[in-house]
């Protein structure tokens, strides 16, 4: 069967490495990455209807290589011009494997491609050991070709692992080769 990259680098070297590092006597006690979540918002998005929805959906599943659900509205809200029942984003949860291939391609191709990328802020921990990172555009991922592009959107990637605390997270993290600064400089 075939292991991504990133998921044997952690097996042979970052939990070990983690589990001395952490002072941890087992090694089913060193945190690892659980899920990836990725979200998009169709907020203002949706004004075309169905076929945006639908160019939508099919770059996430392009990306992400998994169909994705589309969350709607609970209840009405006038402010927001929204009404029950409404479309109003996308997400793909991963694990396994393709969790391992995801943030692999993440880290390595698509983060250095953003514009004036110099390293994403150690502050984006949620203070659980879980990790959010925002992309502007879908553009930087090497599965979407400029000239099929109809709608530019943003997402949101949710790194969940099962630190403790958001310096658990971070060694973890940064042993599996995110580009965590502690400071950005302007």
């Amino acid at each position: 069967m075939y292991k991504s990259r990133l998921k044997e680098k952690y097996t042979k070297e970052v939990a070990p490495d983690l589990k001395k590092a952490l002072n941890y006597s087992s090694v089913m006690a060193v945190p690892k990455v659980e899920k990836v979540v990725v979200n998009v918002g169709l907020g203002t998005i949706l004004r075309n209807g169905d076929e945006d929805l639908k160019n939508i959906l099919g770059d996430i599943e392009g990306i992400v290589g998994q169909k994705p659900v589309i969350t709607k509205s609970r209840k009405a809200v006038a402010g927001f011009k929204i009404r029950e029942g409404v479309p109003v984003g996308a997400m793909v949860t991963l694990r396994g494997e393709k969790m391992y291939e995801f943030m692999d391609r993440l880290v390595n191709v698509v983060l250095p491609q953003v514009r004036d990328f110099r390293g994403v802020k150690r502050k984006a921990f949620d203070g659980k050991g879980n990790y959010n990172i925002g992309l502007k555009e879908q553009i930087v991922f090497p599965e979407i070709t400029r000239d099929n592009i109809k709608t530019i959107f943003g997402m949101e990637v949710s790194i969940i692992t099962s630190a403790k605390t958001n310096d658990e997270g971070y060694e973890l993290l940064k042993r599996l080769g995110f580009p965590i600064v502690d400071k950005i400089s302007q």
